[in-house]
């Protein structure tokens, strides 16, 4: 599926997010990755079977 070298990861592996992105379309706050994923501005995700992830936001540690 991936045409890229190293392939990018698969749309159901735990580092998903880290495929190309293919198309990206700022405007309507989306984008879609090599693997099938379209990822949205929100941090959400859709599955190329049609499952949604919901938002994820990075958690930063906060300096004591």
């Amino acid at each position: 599926m991936c045409p890229h070298t190293p392939p990018c990861p698969p749309a159901y592996a735990p580092d998903r997010d880290a495929a190309r992105l293919v198309a990206f379309h700022p405007e309507q706050g989306w984008g879609l990755l090599c693997n099938g994923v379209v990822v949205f501005d929100d941090t959400g995700e859709l599955l190329p079977d049609g499952r949604s992830l919901l938002p994820h936001r990075a958690r930063y540690a906060q300096a004591a």
